[in-house]
């Protein structure tokens, strides 16, 4: 993602047409997200429907902001009449650029939305110089 002509937060490329993709271990889903981007931060909003906070991994390695978790059955044996979100695994990450505050990351689970804080630091962010006479 290109950001005022600064690359900031880069998602990792999805090579399925779908938001989730078979592996070994069963389904994978890459949640969706929205970033948003002010003069001070970058916020990603991911959307993770019946996710509890206890039930997603968010860490900062290598550069990279890697999200994982699990969607655990909601319902127990309960049929469905229609379906568009199942259960298992996700998984998404996103490389930072070094304009973010790594060490300033926060996040919150609020209504099965993921927001993650990004600050950049301060060399960065945008600010107004004011013009003296001479």
């Amino acid at each position: 993602m290109s950001t005022n002509g600064n690359a900031t937060l880069n998602q990792e490329p999805v090579t399925q047409q779908s938001d989730q993709a078979e592996t070994h271990e069963g389904v994978t889903f890459a949640p969706r997200v929205d970033i948003l981007e002010s003069d001070k931060e970058l916020t990603v909003f991911a959307d993770l429907p019946g996710v509890r906070s206890e039930d997603v991994e968010l860490r900062f390695e290598n550069g990279q902001l890697i999200l994982t978790g699990q969607v655990k059955p909601r319902l127990g044996d309960k049929k469905f009449l229609g379906r568009e979100y199942g259960e298992g695994n996700f998984y998404r990450t996103f490389a930072l650029h070094d304009s973010i505050d790594a060490t300033k990351i926060e996040a919150s689970c609020k209504h099965g939305v993921l927001t993650v804080h990004l600050p950049k630091v301060e060399a960065v962010r945008a600010r107004q110089i004011s013009v003296k006479p001479q």
